[in-house]
């Protein structure tokens, strides 16, 4: 019995000074100031609350936006397998917090020595989506080359398939030496191997029966 109420007495004196630094963790010590700053939140939804509804209107269709507009690509004409290097080049130089000179403008580099591609990149025109589809694996990213104007943009693609699909952009264009499409990009060693595919449009021309092409005879074809 004596036992026990001493432990019940250790307990409710731990739990007191608890409650002391809980309550000393949380005081404040010195002078305070309200806070100036009106609350991020609550200006951005005001600024929302005024926007229309709809901004389609306002931007029309997304055919017409900058940002959805696809590099060019000419349709690859035959199969074959190519290698290219991404140099990059500083187009300014380096220095450290010191001022010493770490890397000047010009210094050219390989990328693929530094970094590691997780998956390949899969390019097509928008008409030969169909064949990107059946051949991309799960991990592989499927980027659109400029089509037609008829053709649908990336969003309503990747809405109507449930799979993400991705604009060519120029520099990706440029930095990957693309110059046609299908193509199949995979990074080998510290350089990537460009897997042009040429396909029969006969089996092409639609998006829905498209008839997948096996890369991996391109490279016979191409050496």
């Amino acid at each position: 019995m004596i036992f026990q109420s001493a432990s019940i007495a250790l307990l409710l004196l731990a739990s007191a000074v608890v409650a002391a630094r809980a309550h000393a963790a949380t005081s404040t010590i010195g002078r305070t100031w309200p806070i100036a700053e009106p609350d991020a939140l609550a200006e951005i939804e005001a600024r929302t609350a005024r926007l229309p509804p709809d901004m389609r209107e306002k931007f029309g269709p997304r055919s017409s936006w900058s940002a959805m507009k696809s590099a060019s690509l000419a349709p690859a004409t035959k199969s074959q397998t190519r290698i290219a290097v991404p140099f990059y080049t500083l187009d300014t130089e380096i220095r450290l917090p010191s001022g010493e000179l770490l890397y000047p403008k010009g210094y050219s580099f390989n990328p693929l020595s530094y970094v590691t591609l997780p998956q390949r990149l899969v390019v097509v025109h928008p008409r030969d989506l169909g064949w990107a589809l059946k051949t991309a694996r799960l991990t592989d990213f499927i980027l659109l080359a400029a089509g037609s104007a008829q053709d649908d943009d990336a969003i309503t693609l990747s809405e109507r398939t449930g799979r993400p699909i991705f604009i060519l952009e120029e520099r990706i264009k440029e930095r990957l030496s693309l110059t046609v499409a299908p193509v199949i990009i995979a990074q080998v060693g510290q350089k990537l191997e460009l897997t042009e595919v040429r396909l029969d449009r006969s089996l092409t021309r639609s998006a829905a029966g498209a008839s997948p092409t096996n890369p991996t005879s391109s490279r016979r074809h191409g050496q």
